[in-house]
C-alpha cells in the first residue's frame, strides 16, 4: 500500500478488524478516504449492534460474529490493537499475502509531509506518566504538543485533526507496536520490561522484541533504563538511523551518554558539551511529583526524550514542577492518626506493585484480586524488610499469602475471605488497626481488580472512600 493519499485509498478493500476505541475511528477515516470499508467483529451484543448501526448508515459495511473470515477481496486489514496475532483472520490474511496494519501504523502513514515528529515511550510500566511528564516538559519549552496514543488521545485524530503540532509525546503498547512495521520515532524509550500480557505474545522473547520495535529507525536516541539491561539489550538489536545515540538513564550518578541524580538534583550528562568532563543540572528530585523512586525514573526517561528533542533545561524543572499524576497512581490520600494511606491501584501487576512498595520504609499492604498467571514469590522476597503486616482481598489472594508464608513467615496477614464491595472497607479497618504511627498503608494489589471492582479506578476510589470515612472517625 502506498503512502496513504487519498488516490492510493480510493476504492481500495479494507478490512477493519473489531469494533470500539480504534476500529470505529479507523473505519470513518479510511471510509472518509474513499475505501470500501468492512469492518469484521467476533462480537453480536446490543452495544455491537449499535455501533454497526452507526457504520452502516455511513455505508460501511460490518460483519457481526464472524471475526475470523478473510473478507473476499482485502487488500489490507486494518485491527484493534488487542486482538491476538494468532487469531485465524490473521493467518488467512498471511495465506493470502494481505498486509496487518494497527491504528498506530494507519496513523503514522496517514501523517502529511510536513507532520510533527514523534518522541515514543513504551514500558512494561510507567508510560502513561512519563509520556505525561514528557507532554508537559515539552510545552513548558513553548511546543505545541498533546500526549496521545495508548492513553486517550487517538493518535489519527492528532494526525488529521485541525490542530498543528511542532511534536507528539506518543505512548505505544506491545499490542500496538506489534503492528507498527514502518513506524520510525525522533527519539524512543522503553521504561522497563517485565514479564506482562504473555498470553497475548507467546513468549517473553515475543513480548520484549515487540518492545524493541520502538527503536527502529530512531533519529536521534534510543532512551534505555541503566538498571534494566533487557532494555540496553534491545538498543544494541535495533536498526537506527546512522548518528543515533544509546541514552541511559539511572536513579545512580550517571556517566556521559547518561542522565541521572547526583545529590537530589537531575543531571544531564548526554545532551552537553563534552559529556566526559560537563554535567547540566536540570531539576531537583523534590519537583517531581511524587518523588518516589520509579517516578523519579520516569522523570528522567521524559527528560532525555525532550533533551534528546533540544528542550532547554529549564523547561524540563518548570515541566516537572507543573506535572500532576493521575489519580490512582500513588497517589496520597490522607493522614489519619500519623499514618498515610497511599492509593496505589494502577499497580496491576508485580513489577509495578514492587516500584510502589520500593517507596515506603514501613508498609502495611493491601493487595490482591486477579493474578492473570502472575507469581509473587520475587516481590514478597524483594519486600519482606518493609512489611509491617499485609491485608489480602481478592480471588487470587492465596497466592500472595503463599509467597508471604515462605517469604516473610514473621509478617502478619490478614486473610479477608470476601469479594464484595465492602471488602475494601474491611480491608482499610484491618490496615488501620495493624498500622503504627510513621507507617503507610498502600493499597498496591500486584493484581487486576475485576474480581471485584469494574477496573483500577473504582478499586481506587473504593480505598479512597474508605480512607476518609476513617478520617471522620467511623
Amino acid at each position: 500500500m502506498g503512502s496513504g493519499q487519498v488516490t492510493d485509498w480510493q476504492g481500495k478493500n479494507v478490512t477493519v478488524a473489531g469494533l470500539g476505541v480504534s476500529g470505529i475511528p479507523a473505519a470513518k477515516v479510511l471510509h472518509g478516504l474513499g475505501a470500501k470499508v468492512t469492518v469484521v467483529n467476533d462480537g453480536d451484543d446490543a452495544r455491537a449492534r449499535a455501533q454497526a448501526d452507526e457504520l452502516e448508515a455511513l455505508g460501511i459495511t460490518v460483519r457481526l460474529g464472524d471475526g475470523a473470515t478473510l473478507p473476499e477481496g482485502t487488500e489490507l486489514i486494518v485491527t484493534a490493537p488487542g486482538w491476538k496475532p494468532d487469531k485465524p483472520l490473521f493467518a488467512a490474511a498471511h495465506e493470502a499475502g494481505v498486509p496487518v496494519w494497527g491504528d498506530v501504523e494507519l496513523a503514522w502513514r496517514l501523517r502529511g509531509p510536513d507532520a510533527a515528529p514523534w518522541l515514543a515511550v513504551t514500558g512494561t510500566n510507567g508510560k502513561t506518566t512519563t509520556v505525561q511528564m514528557l507532554a508537559s516538559i515539552l510545552k513548558a519549552a513553548g511546543l505545541r504538543t498533546a500526549a496521545v496514543g495508548n492513553i486517550g488521545v487517538s493518535l489519527l485524530d492528532a494526525v488529521l485533526g485541525e490542530e498543528q503540532y511542532d511534536v507528539l509525546a506518543v505512548e505505544l503498547s506491545s499490542y500496538q507496536l506489534h503492528w507498527a512495521p514502518s513506524l520510525r520515532a525522533h527519539s524512543a524509550a522503553v521504561l522497563n520490561l517485565a514479564p506482562d500480557h504473555l498470553d497475548w505474545h507467546g513468549s517473553m522473547e515475543a513480548y520484549a522484541r515487540d518492545k524493541g520495535r520502538i527503536y527502529e529507525g530512531n533519529r536521534v536516541a534510543c532512551v534505555y533504563n541503566v538498571a534494566d539491561k533487557a532494555t540496553e539489550d534491545l538498543v544494541r538489536e535495533a536498526d537506527v538511523e546512522e548518528g543515533c545515540r544509546a541514552i541511559g538513564f539511572t536513579l545512580g550518578t550517571p556517566g556521559p551518554s547518561q542522565l541521572g541524580v547526583v545529590e537530589g538534583i537531575l543531571v544531564d550528562r548526554a545532551f552537553v558539551e563534552n559529556r566526559q568532563k560537563n554535567a547540566q543540572e536540570l531539576a531537583e528530585v523534590a519537583d517531581v511529583n511524587p518523588p518516589a523512586p520509579h517516578n523519579i525514573a520516569n522523570a528522567l526517561a521524559a527528560a532525555a526524550l525532550a533533551r534528546a528533542y533540544g528542550v532547554p533545561p529549564k523547561a524540563v524543572r518548570d515541566g516537572l514542577r507543573a506535572f500532576t499524576p493521575d489519580a490512582h497512581r500513588i497517589a496520597h490520600v490522607a493522614d489519619v492518626d500519623q499514618v498515610a494511606y497511599v492509593d496505589d491501584s494502577k499497580a496491576t501487576n508485580t513489577h509495578a506493585a514492587e516500584a510502589s512498595l520500593a517507596a515506603y520504609e514501613s508498609i502495611v499492604w493491601i493487595a490482591g484480586g486477579l493474578a492473570k498467571g502472575a507469581v509473587f514469590e520475587e516481590l514478597v522476597a524483594k519486600s519482606a524488610k518493609r512489611l509491617r503486616a499485609a491485608v489480602l482481598i481478592g480471588a487470587d489472594r492465596g497466592q500472595i499469602r503463599e509467597a508471604l508464608a515462605r517469604h516473610a513467615p514473621e509478617v502478619p496477614v490478614v486473610d479477608l475471605d470476601r469479594t464484595d464491595t465492602g471488602a475494601m472497607l474491611a480491608a482499610v479497618q484491618e490496615a488501620k488497626r495493624l498500622a503504627r504511627p510513621g507507617d503507610t498503608v498502600l493499597l498496591a494489589p500486584a493484581c487486576a481488580s475485576m474480581d471485584m471492582f469494574a477496573n483500577y479506578n473504582q478499586r481506587g476510589d473504593a480505598f479512597a472512600e474508605a480512607v476518609r470515612g476513617l478520617g471522620a472517625g467511623a
